[in-house]
Parts: C-alpha cells; structure tokens; sequence
C-alpha cells in the first residue's frame, strides 16, 4: 500500500555560505520539517535560528502551508539562512504579491558573504607567522 503524498504547492533552492537547503511547500497546519525533524528539534537551543526560519511567514502572514526542507552542507547558522531564503522563495512562487515586503525585509536577497581563501605564505586567510627580525 502507498504512502499518499501531498502536491507540492511550491518548490524552490536557497542558499547561505556553505548551505544548500531545498524547500517544499505543501498543505498542512503550518509546520515546518527539517531533514525530517521538526524545525525546533533540529535548530534547538537557539531560538535566534527559529525565529530567522520562520521570518518569512510572518512577513507574509501565510497560513495553511506545511514546510518540508532537506538542508546540507556547512553549519546550523547557514542552514538556518539558507531555509529562509528558500522559503521566501518558496512564498514568491505561491502568492506574486508576496515579493515586495520580502524584498523589504531582506529575505529574497542572497547573502553573498563567503569564507575567504586561505593563501600561501599564510597561516589562515590573512593571519601571518610572527615577524622575526633576526
């Protein structure tokens, strides 16, 4: 017998730093899944993140909708950015209108900041070895 699985609503990709987080959007009572794991399991012992996550939705004051996200790569805060930036996406995708107080919040926007190279001759990426006179 098969699993029924609910239609997605919209699909879409963020990304921060390191962190890919692909998200879904389908009907349901609003709650939000991460790699399987509700979002407050998942970020928990930071409500920072939780609140980052679920920035999106108050924006827009958008209901009824389940978030489904399957996040990979660098660490919980650029997860946590990363599953913003998808959702807003996400929420473009679902209602046009929706796109200018995300834009004014800064949700659509892609966090371009990177870990900078490290460079030869370097210890890290601008920290120098001590300078010896002699």
């Amino acid at each position: 017998m098969a699993v029924p699985t609910r239609r997605p609503v919209a699909m879409a990709t963020g990304r921060r730093k390191e962190s890919v987080a692909r998200v879904r959007l389908v009907p349901g009572a609003g709650r939000i899944e991460v790699n399987g794991r509700d979002a407050g399991e998942y970020f928990g012992g930071r409500p920072s993140l939780l609140a980052l996550v679920q920035r999106p939705l108050q924006v827009t004051g958008a209901t009824g909708l389940d978030v489904i996200a399957r996040v990979e790569g660098g660490g919980v805060s650029g997860q946590a950015g990363a599953l913003a930036h998808g959702l807003a996406r996400c929420l473009v995708l679902v209602d046009p209108q929706w796109r200018a107080p995300l834009r004014a919040a800064g949700l659509l926007t892609r966090d371009p900041r990177m870990k900078e190279r490290r460079k030869y001759g370097l210890k890290k990426a601008r920290k120098a070895p001590q300078y010896s006179k002699r």
